[in-house]
């Protein structure tokens, strides 16, 4: 992987001339060892190019100029690419100037965390994420205020909506000529912010302190191996470890609390860890997580899972804290951006 992304100064000044964005699609996105457990989807690559395509075209319709891409190993952005610049040059589609990001790809998570800390250093409006969980807390962590665009292409996908791509790119072009107040047109996210002696990570849906002591093949699938679960928010429509607390204590995305569960003897809960399998889970004591306080997680042994991934080891005798933020990034409310524009007739011509 290459070192941090400085953009030139030509770069710079060509992106104040227009409305620009990014667009970080994870080609390994869904595609974890959740697939040889349960009946998760696989996205094909074709699908995801698809998509980001709906995307500009939508959003070209509304204004949008300029959209970056994030390099990759398999080569979906270079197909994206050659796409666009067949279509521009037969005429037949309204499409946005599209460049890829001047970086190398190491085909790893980091890609992710990468593009979008340089996407920000070159102040575009936007970032459209596709993936799960995963993707989109690994760009939440480089992307700053930069607010994203979030489509759903991965195995557990809480905290990315599951939408059309051409309504998304409307969203993204009304956004960006300014026509919906900011106020309507972003939300506001939490985290779950972790500190201890491996320093600091955050969870956008779901922290778990699993019992398994290894981190493996990083993915928590197994209701055996749960000790506690800590969610930003809980919603019942969703699939992963963030549903056992939507089906003891619903935590909605906007209310400022989250919840947390211990896991044991007690109630018997069957929940949707992963697509179409249902888990037996024991639950004990559910509560209210509430912002600002930051807390012992439990000394254990075991591992930390951020977002339906383990990373971390614990050590019992140095236990990292958790605390819940309200801080989190800016997410565009696709639907209340439309339901804005037919309210006050954005898309009306004439007078």
């Amino acid at each position: 992987m290459s070192g941090p992304f400085h953009p030139s100064r030509h770069l710079v000044a060509a992106m104040s001339q227009s409305a620009s964005i990014g667009v970080i699609a994870n080609p390994s996105a869904g595609r974890d060892v959740r697939r040889l457990v349960s009946w998760a989807s696989v996205v094909p690559h074709a699908e995801k190019v698809n998509t980001v395509l709906r995307l500009l075209c939508a959003g070209a319709c509304l204004g949008l100029e300029q959209a970056w891409l994030i390099p990759d190993a398999s080569g979906l952005g270079a197909r994206v690419l050659e796409k666009v610049r067949a279509a521009q040059a037969a005429g037949e589609l309204r499409l946005p100037q599209v460049r890829l990001l001047p970086m190398a790809s190491s085909d790893s998570v980091e890609d992710s965390r990468a593009a979008a800390a340089a996407l920000r250093a070159m102040g575009v409006a936007a970032i459209a994420v596709l993936g799960g969980d995963g993707t989109h807390r690994a760009v939440a962590q480089g992307c700053g205020d930069i607010p994203l665009l979030t489509l759903s292409t991965g195995t557990n996908n809480a905290f990315p909506r599951l939408r059309e791509p051409t309504l998304a790119g409307m969203a993204l072009g009304l956004y960006l000529r300014g026509q919906v107040p900011e106020a309507i047109a972003l939300q506001r996210n939490k985290v779950l912010r972790v500190r201890g002696a491996d320093g600091e990570a955050i969870a956008l849906v779901d922290v778990v302190v699993s019992r398994q002591r290894a981190v493996g093949a990083r993915a928590v699938y197994s209701a055996d191996d749960l000790h506690s679960v800590y969610v930003a928010f809980a919603q019942a429509n969703a699939i992963g470890l963030s549903s056992i607390a939507a089906y003891l204590q619903p935590v909605d995305r906007a209310q400022p609390w989250g919840a947390q569960v211990e896991l044991g003897e007690g109630r018997e809960l069957l929940a949707p860890l992963l697509p179409g399998v249902l888990q037996t889970v024991r639950v004990g004591r559910v509560q209210r997580l509430l912002p600002g306080r930051a807390q012992p997680l439990p000394a254990v042994h075991g591992t930390l899972a951020f977002d339906g991934e383990r990373e971390w080891t614990l050590d019992p005798l140095r236990p990292p804290t958790i605390e819940l933020a309200l801080d989190g990034p800016r997410t565009l409310a696709v639907e209340a951006i439309l339901d804005y524009a037919g309210a006050h007739g954005l898309l009306l011509g004439g007078r």
